[in-house]
């Protein structure tokens, strides 16, 4: 009789620890659908952002609609400070792609819009995919959840 007892705790046991990762994974999964998708709009121009999945992100997303002017740095990027500080994750990619998205710091996001390397740490936002040539004049962007 006590072996029945324990196997049905045991089993009883497994079956909640399964509910509660589902739960969970559940709730990662609607975290994420929130998250998975962001517009950004540079010259009246829509373009999807490919994000990553991590803090920076789901904090980047509560503070959307962003409208920013963006200034040109070094011919290669455009940058603005956020009002609020993100939490980060920085690390030295080393090459820097045409389309990334990062966030330098804890508070200026960067959109570089040509490929060089890099020695600057930055905590990565994702990516632009076909993103159009910018020019060396400062821009406005809109960003919305997507």
């Amino acid at each position: 009789m006590k072996k029945y007892l324990v196997l049905l705790i045991a089993l009883l046991l497994l079956i909640s620890g399964c509910n509660t990762k589902k739960d969970t994974i559940n709730k990662t999964n609607k975290i994420n659908k929130e998250t998975s998708s962001m517009i950004i709009i540079i010259n009246n121009k829509k373009y999807n952002i490919d994000l990553e999945d991590n803090k920076t992100v789901k904090e980047l997303n509560n503070l959307l609609p962003l409208k920013l002017n963006m200034q040109e740095l070094n011919g290669n990027e455009k940058y603005a400070y956020l009002d609020k500080e993100l939490t980060t994750n920085s690390y030295n990619p080393k090459e820097i792609k045409k389309g990334d998205v990062m966030l330098f710091g804890s508070n200026c996001l960067v959109i570089f819009y040509k490929d060089f390397d890099t020695s600057f740490p930055y905590t990565k936002i994702g990516h632009i995919n076909n993103l159009d040539d910018l020019d060396s004049n400062n821009i406005k962007v809109e960003i919305v959840k997507g």
